[in-house]
């Protein structure tokens, strides 16, 4: 075994053996090294005398106004930005958080009813339909449409025109 006070892997061999965490195999040959290394005795002999300290001391009873002390001590020992946003928080968790939401809601509105939305209507695209007519409904539909142009061409010529 390496000496666990010069090799760091092996110093929680030391801190194990310490707090009785080791078992007893590991625990043999550690007390066997530490018979021959003066190092590892002095080191382990500090260690066992922390954990007695730890394990023979016994934490006080809290008093009665310990949390009403201590939630006053924050208090007085705040730092700058809480000292900084406790105006804004009395502000903000009075009744202005509601007046500014009805005010900004009426300015939207406003703003809505003066410039509405004026996207245009989306309408289908036009196309011509085709459809399969017979031949002598085909020929009276062409008259039509020849009949439908010389009278236009009526309505807007000029009354000198020699073709009327």
């Amino acid at each position: 075994m390496k000496c666990p006070s010069q090799n760091p892997e092996n110093v929680d061999l030391l801190l194990a053996h310490a707090s009785r965490n080791l078992d007893a195999e590991r625990a043999a040959v550690l007390e066997q090294h530490m018979a021959g290394c003066p190092a590892c005795r002095e080191y382990a002999a500090a260690q066992f005398a922390v954990w007695e300290a730890l394990d023979a001391w016994e934490a006080p009873e809290v008093s009665a106004g310990f949390d009403r002390r201590l939630y006053e001590r924050i208090e007085r020992e705040s730092g700058w930005l809480e000292r900084l946003m406790r105006p804004l928080r009395t502000i903000l968790a009075g009744r202005m958080v509601p007046a500014a939401a009805a005010a900004g809601l009426l300015i939207a509105t406003g703003i809505w009813l003066e410039y509405p939305n004026r996207a245009p209507a989306v309408h289908p695209p036009e196309s011509a339909q085709v459809e399969a007519l017979p031949p002598d409904q085909a020929a009276t539909a062409l008259q039509q449409i020849q009949a439908m142009q010389e009278f236009s061409r009526m309505m807007h010529s000029d009354p000198g025109d020699p073709r009327m």
